[in-house]
């Protein structure tokens, strides 16, 4: 018998796929957003973030039962993805909290500053150079978020400062991340960070003040939580299999606009002029930062369609 032949696919046609696979990731993160908004109404962020990491480590055993993945990890990588759990389990619980006392367009706005924190700390913990249009970057999109969090604004000092908390703890994690890329695999990766997430979940618990367990309602919303929580990671897992993270960048503020579509639609809370100039700032330095990668996959899909003709 012979073995079926495997067709490469051409670069350009796989980062279309993954711009697609991408896109609803993309989509299914900003409705956990919306979600979690409406329910730390109501809810403590703990108890939130406890059926939801509760969700993603079942989903986490099943892909590791079906991939046949093991859980044992290697001596030396433990560490880093000891602190690359803590990073996405902060993320998660300073998110949340963030959520209770701020409109969700701008709370997500200033958790977009993570790709420029990215940058300031790459020189010393990547060994990147960084070049001036990038440091000029990280300027407007830091003046961006003075625009959103301005002095006699109506945004809370504590709400602010979780979120760039949550922000600095999301960018600490792409860190790790790249650092054990083609080290750890993605399944370990996965595993090891929702069980990680749940242990400080359960850890944090006494803060949550009143401790009640929620409603069928309630309760049905906050494992769909964790379902688009594990949908979303998973999906960007496949994208980021078929091309590098930096060529999906760009998309990433799809997620900012759909912030501010739900803040006005579900909330009815409209940023005032003066945050939709600090959103837009945010959303330009980093597109600065990631649309010459989006320039290059362009040119080489339509060089492939010039070449078919």
């Amino acid at each position: 018998m012979t073995s079926p032949i495997t067709i490469a696919r051409p670069a350009h046609v796989l980062w279309l796929q993954a711009c697609g696979i991408f896109l609803c990731a993309m989509v299914a993160l900003a409705t956990l957003d919306m979600l979690a908004k409406d329910l730390v109404a109501r809810h403590p962020a703990p108890v939130i973030n406890l059926v939801r990491y509760g969700v993603v480590l079942m989903m986490a055993v099943v892909l590791m039962h079906v991939r046949g993945t093991a859980w044992r990890l290697i001596a030396k990588h433990r560490s880093m993805m000891i602190w690359r759990g803590i990073m996405l389990g902060t993320v998660g619980l300073t998110f949340m909290q963030a959520l209770h006392t701020m409109p969700l367009a701008e709370a997500t706005a200033i958790y977009f500053l993570s790709p420029l924190i990215i940058v300031s700390l790459s020189p010393w913990m990547l060994g990147e150079q960084v070049h001036r249009r990038q440091v000029v970057a990280v300027v407007v999109g830091f003046a961006g978020m003075l625009l959103i969090v301005r002095p006699g604004g109506a945004l809370p000092l504590a709400g602010t400062v979780l979120m760039l908390m949550a922000a600095g703890a999301y960018a600490m994690l792409q860190i790790l991340t790249r650092h054990l890329a083609g080290k750890v695999s993605m399944e370990q990766q996965f595993a090891w960070t929702a069980v990680i997430c749940t242990v400080m979940t359960l850890l944090s618990l006494p803060s949550a003040d009143p401790l009640a367990w929620p409603g069928p309602g309630d309760l049905a919303r906050m494992v769909l939580v964790g379902m688009l929580s594990g949908l979303g990671q998973y999906l960007l897992i496949k994208a980021f299999q078929r091309v590098s993270a930096s060529s999906l960048a760009p998309f990433n503020y799809f997620h900012l606009l759909l912030a501010v579509v739900f803040s006005v639609l579900v909330f009815g809370q409209r940023p005032d002029a003066l945050a939709l100039l600090g959103i837009a700032v945010i959303a330009c330095a980093g597109l600065v930062l990631t649309l010459p990668v989006f320039r290059t996959q362009l040119a080489a899909i339509l060089e492939s369609r010039q070449t078919r003709r």
